[in-house]
């Protein structure tokens, strides 16, 4: 067990982010989380979080998951005290942290959240998993699956796909299997690349565009300039920023106000 003083952090806006499909609430405080092969539960009261793992596993991949070297109250200090709406949701989503998440999982994760909510993408995500991702046991006895790999993927068919309820997506998810799969492209090359090589890149892949490609940047390759523009930006941007988002103002960390905007929107939706 790791205990950790952290601000800035909340697992329960994290969880609602809608960053990552494979965390799930347990209890009102307590959480399960799988990233890659790797499964923990972590319980919060306040600013106190407890890590269900060792010391050395928590330093060497919890940390830097849930990005904790990085202080978000910088961020949350830079925002301009006249915009009102920035500062609200901001407030609301003052826990949220950018995930480093891995970059396959990610490119899957955003192909089958194209026209899609996120309790049917998580559903989907565990489908897959649970049909190709390896079976695993947690110290605590805990049976899951680690996400599947893309030499996995890629021997399923369409219609196997299909069956986890992947819809027209599965053709994209498959092709894309096969491609990382045969090495035709190289995901290692991707993640040495900059933010618009990077996003380039991920738009030859079939069925990404530019809304995905975006989100892959910045929830697998860290890219805090990234700003996704989906149906709730798009909104809240036609609402507040008439004249277009102030980029230039928050350079290098667009992406982090994003997900504030992107929570508050959901939220207020729900």
């Amino acid at each position: 067990m790791v205990v950790k003083e952290i601000p800035y952090f909340d697992l329960s806006e994290i969880c609602d982010s809608g960053q990552c499909f494979r965390m799930e609430r347990i209890t009102e405080n307590e959480f399960q989380i799988r990233a890659e092969d790797k499964y923990l539960r972590a319980t919060q009261e306040g600013e106190t979080v407890r890590f269900d793992c060792s010391e050395e596993e928590f330093e060497t991949f919890w940390k830097h998951y849930f990005d904790l070297e990085r202080d978000y109250g910088i961020y949350i200090e830079a925002i301009d005290p006249e915009d009102t709406y920035l500062k609200t949701a901001a407030e609301l989503g003052s826990g949220i942290r950018i995930l480093n998440q891995d970059l396959w999982e990610m490119i899957v994760s955003f192909l089958i959240s194209q026209q899609n909510n996120i309790f049917r993408i998580r559903k989907c995500i565990d489908r897959i998993s649970r049909r190709y991702g390896e079976e695993k046991r947690a110290a605590d006895g805990t049976v899951y699956h680690a996400f599947p790999t893309a030499e996995a993927l890629s021997q399923a068919t369409e219609e196997e796909l299909r069956d986890c309820n992947l819809g027209y997506r599965a053709k994209y998810v498959r092709d894309t299997a096969l491609r990382v799969a045969s090495g035709e492209v190289d995901l290692a090359v991707i993640r040495k690349m900059t933010y618009p090589e990077a996003r380039e890149e991920l738009l030859k892949l079939y069925g990404v565009g530019v809304k995905v490609a975006d989100c892959i940047c910045l929830m697998a390759l860290h890219e805090l300039s990234a700003f996704p523009v989906d149906t709730h930006i798009r909104q809240a941007l036609e609402k507040h920023y008439p004249g277009g988002f102030p980029a230039k103002r928050y350079g290098g960390m667009e992406g982090v106000l994003q997900q504030y905007i992107f929570y508050y929107e959901l939220i207020h939706k729900e």
